[in-house]
């Protein structure tokens, strides 16, 4: 294990600074995430500073109006089992029970869970294959090696693997805003934005900077909250990343689609939202399944499948389908 000295702090501005001026520090709530990724040595800080005491951090705020403030050292467990979450937006809660195991859940960080870095098989293998997420500059394995678990939007030539987190997806969905705190400021960010594709900088897994701590999680009140869902497709029944996942949320009139929200996972470098087909579902019967499915698709010509995985392409539409369908029941 490498070694590092661990401190504690209990003063948000005493933090940040800690962090801004020391590129050997790392901010650790949880730990579920970076304890793994420092046993094997992707991960490497000399210093870990302990951000659990830092207060009014650790909240979940049911906004009068209709919305949600979720600090972001609030415990996973803890959301997925709130009951204003749950009825607000059921399809948060449901993103986080298909995440990791109960133990971590009861761990993990609202934080840590949406800064989880973007991976696959080949960042962790022990042989220290190329990676670019690992070793900048030194290739990518899985582009022409075994991808069926990787991306179909989005990717580069220097990055092809996926994000990892189910609740981000669900933060997607919901055009919720990340509130970071940092040297000059408080800076809201949207979820959108968080996660940056590959490009030629594929180790940058979010938008982050040196000096930056996540706040809270802000979601807005929205119309299609409350008749939400989230399915996650994957290789077995418990504790695996997503092969394909779906967050879908709808407002309807009876049983027309008046708006419709839709993001996947497990398909590219960040949660992918669907805005081609949500644009094409307004006014769409939930009745019509071939009319549902049409527009679905049209989020889907630029889908690029690598090698192993164009399975994807119809599975992750079908996944779409059925969580727009779940959520519409509850409308």
């Amino acid at each position: 294990m490498h070694p590092f000295t661990l401190s504690t702090v209990d003063d948000p501005a005493a933090a940040i600074a800690a962090h801004a001026r020391d590129p050997e520090l790392a901010f650790i709530a949880g730990g579920t995430d970076l304890i793994g990724l420092m046993k094997d040595h992707v991960a490497l800080p000399q210093r870990l500073l302990d951000i659990n005491r830092l207060p009014n951090m650790a909240r979940i705020e049911a906004v009068p109006d209709g919305g949600l403030r979720i600090g972001a050292l609030t415990r996973m467990s803890d959301v997925a089992a709130d009951m204003e979450v749950r009825r607000r937006f059921p399809v948060i809660a449901e993103a986080l029970l298909f995440s990791a195991s109960g133990q971590l859940r009861n761990m993990a960080s609202m934080g840590g869970n949406i800064m989880q870095r973007t991976r696959c098989a080949y960042f962790r293998d022990e042989d220290d294959p190329p990676c670019n997420k690992r070793r900048p500059g030194s290739g990518c394995s899985a582009r022409h090696g075994l991808n069926r678990n990787h991306a179909i939007f989005g990717w580069s030539e220097s990055c092809v693997a996926t994000n990892p987190s189910d609740v981000a997806v669900a933060l997607a969905a919901l055009d919720a805003t990340i509130v970071v705190r940092g040297t000059a400021g408080e800076r809201a960010i949207p979820s959108t934005d968080f996660h940056p594709l590959p490009g030629d900088a594929p180790e940058r897994d979010n938008a982050l900077w040196r000096g930056d701590l996540i706040v809270s999680i802000e979601v807005p009140a929205c119309a299609e909250g409350r008749a939400s869902h989230y399915l996650k497709i994957r290789d077995r029944q418990s504790y695996e990343f997503a092969l394909v996942s779906a967050a879908a949320a709808v407002a309807t009139d009876g049983r027309s689609i008046r708006s419709a929200r839709l993001a996947l996972g497990g398909v590219a470098h960040k949660p992918w939202r669907l805005r081609a087909a949500e644009t094409a579902l307004r006014g769409a019967s939930l009745d019509d399944i071939d009319t549902l499915r049409t527009a679905i698709a049209r989020s889907f010509t630029e889908a690029r499948p690598l090698a192993h995985n164009a399975f994807k392409i119809d599975l992750a539409q079908r996944a779409a389908l059925r969580a727009l369908q779940t959520a519409g029941a509850r409308a």
